[in-house]
């Protein structure tokens, strides 16, 4: 027999708690990263607004004097760093770092330090980026070409604080993938094979995997520039033996792996959310899993469709025209199958399925316009033209911006316990919907018919596209409208919503197995996986146990 022990009773004691902030700066669980992720990238999401709001304004008129030509590419150069590294990538990875861990039935993650420091990485280069207005921002514009972004043409440190803070974010980036891919391989439930693996968590390790390889490439492109600014490095300069397009080759490889894993992210959140809400299983859950890791190949190696007016080979311009006609297969496939399990379910229209169905429709626009693009012939055209503006914000707004509301309304009450606001969530969907179509339609016509050049901080009269702008700086504000709508949304839930409960949406899937929000370890008890909907194999469990007892019951009852 075991000595008898002091038996420790802490009731009625009051037990001091560290404040909010300094929790979150120490805490390694997924699920507080996970939230600090998306929270920051909301955030971020109203500034990158914001700067689109100020450069729309300054091309509302021809020839207008609101912004200054410096001031105007300093706006550019921070817009489509916050959109892209502050609130895109750490958006979607947010989402995956909070979910895919309870979709798969860990108690954790496998490298919980790395995935700190990941985050700890993001907030540094977001406060080296915004930082720079203490001295200059960059002025090179969204992709600091190279020779143009060295020291000769910009010899301030903007570029440099530029290079810091997207490098930073990018390492982060890539440990929390590292993170995510190692959680995914070793820390699956019993029976959570790769074939019943959720669509979202499938999605979550595609992406891991491509941001483990895109990330680096970027990272050696910052580094190479760093070295050419500031230790006489020729690895761009033109005439010394370094190679100009080079960095539009590792750049390019860098931001076209990042647009294929938005629409990855984006389909794996729709996937999950059709199926919850129509009540029925995806229509041919293997073929999405298929066709998503087909995105990420061939999207990236498509990255030269951004290269087609540069001078390189007739050939590598071919094989980029072909790569990007390939996706056709995997996107229609991934299109098809979601409309699929739309039709002849039982649908019930809440707020996420508008944004899911929303993200469908503006992500299709977009594709069919990068589509047109991607023929030779019609870049040639095209290219630099605010109508290749207009298609990637249809396809990058359709999913960062409505696929991932859909994430936020779909598990807002699984990392709150409370619902968000059906009806301003309504309202914000419509608002974001009309301010896209109006803010980006009338820049493919001034693009295809008039030929007006993007990033210009500047137009004229005779230009004939006075119009098209004023309409799409219109369009612009009601889409910041409805973005601003959301954000509150969530501020006002965060405590005043109404109580959601465990599982409020009847999902199939292990994240609704917890508690809303979920304690620290996750799970008390893993389930034996036997499909890919095991949620629902637990609720045909428990009800046909009901049954039997209620049976046995009434068998048991003396017969009168």
């Amino acid at each position: 027999m075991s000595p008898s022990r002091p038996e420790l009773v802490a009731e009625g004691y009051h037990v001091s708690r560290r404040p909010r902030w300094a929790e979150l700066a120490t805490t390694a669980d997924h699920k507080e990263l996970g939230q600090v992720l998306i929270c920051s990238a909301l955030g971020f999401l109203f500034v990158a607004a914001v700067e689109l709001v100020l450069m729309r304004l300054q091309l509302l008129v021809p020839e207008n004097t609101f912004l200054s030509p410096v001031g105007f590419n300093r706006m550019l150069s921070l817009y489509g760093a916050t959109s892209i590294f502050l609130f895109a990538l750490p958006f979607a990875l947010g989402f995956f770092y909070y979910v895919a861990p309870l979709q798969i039935g860990a108690r954790g993650t496998a490298l919980p330090r790395l995935g700190q420091t990941g985050v700890a990485l993001y907030i540094a280069g977001a406060t080296v980026l915004y930082a720079t207005f203490l001295f200059t921002p960059s002025e090179a514009g969204i992709n600091p070409l190279a020779p143009l972004s060295e020291t000769a043409f910009l010899s301030n440190n903007g570029v440099d604080a530029w290079a810091v803070g997207t490098g930073l974010a990018t390492l982060g980036f890539v440990f929390l993938a590292i993170n995510l891919v190692s959680t995914l391989r070793m820390m699956r439930a019993p029976g959570m094979a790769w074939r019943r693996l959720p669509v979202f968590a499938w999605a979550a390790t595609v992406s891991s995997w491509l941001l483990i390889v895109i990330g680096p490439i970027l990272l050696a492109a910052l580094t190479m520039l760093m070295i050419d600014r500031n230790y006489e490095g020729i690895f761009f300069a033109d005439g010394s033996g370094g190679a100009p397009l080079l960095w539009q080759h590792l750049s390019w490889i860098f931001f076209t792996g990042t647009y294929m894993l938005l629409l990855i992210f984006a389909f794996g959140t729709i996937a999950e959310i059709v199926a919850t809400f129509s009540r029925k299983p995806l229509f041919n859950r293997n073929v999405v899993m298929a066709s998503l890791a087909t995105v990420a190949v061939l999207g990236t190696l498509a990255w030269m469709q951004n290269m087609l007016t540069a001078p390189i080979g007739i050939g590598w311009q071919y094989f980029a025209m072909l790569m990007s006609l390939a996706l056709l297969v995997p996107f229609g496939l991934i299109l098809f199958n979601l409309i699929a399990t739309l039709v002849g379910g039982t649908l019930r229209t809440r707020a996420p399925v508008l944004f899911a169905i929303g993200a469908i429709s503006m992500i299709s626009i977009g594709l069919a316009a990068e589509l047109e693009q991607s023929l030779v012939a019609a870049a040639w055209h095209l290219h630099n033209t605010t109508a290749a503006t207009a298609a990637t914000h249809f396809a990058l707004i359709g999913a960062a911006v409505l696929g991932g509301f859909a994430a936020l309304y779909y598990w807002f009450p699984k990392m709150t316990g409370k619902t968000l606001g059906e009806s301003l969530g309504r309202i914000s969907f419509w608002t974001i919907l009309a301010g896209l179509l109006i803010g980006f339609l009338p820049l493919f016509f001034a693009g295809d018919d008039q030929g007006q050049v993007v990033d210009a901080y500047n137009y004229f009269d005779s230009a004939d596209v006075t119009a098209y702008n004023v309409i799409s700086s219109i369009g612009v504000l009601i889409l910041f409208v409805g973005i601003l709508l959301t954000i509150l949304n969530a501020i006002f839930s965060r405590t005043n919503g109404p109580a959601a409960g465990h599982d409020p949406w009847a999902g199939d899937t292990l994240e609704w197995f917890t508690l809303s929000p979920p304690e620290p370890h996750n799970f008390d008890v893993l389930p034996d996986v036997r499909s890919p909907r095991p949620l629902r194999d637990i609720r045909e469990a428990i009800g046909h146990r009901t049954r039997r007892e209620q049976a046995a019951a009434r068998e048991s009852q003396p017969v009168r």
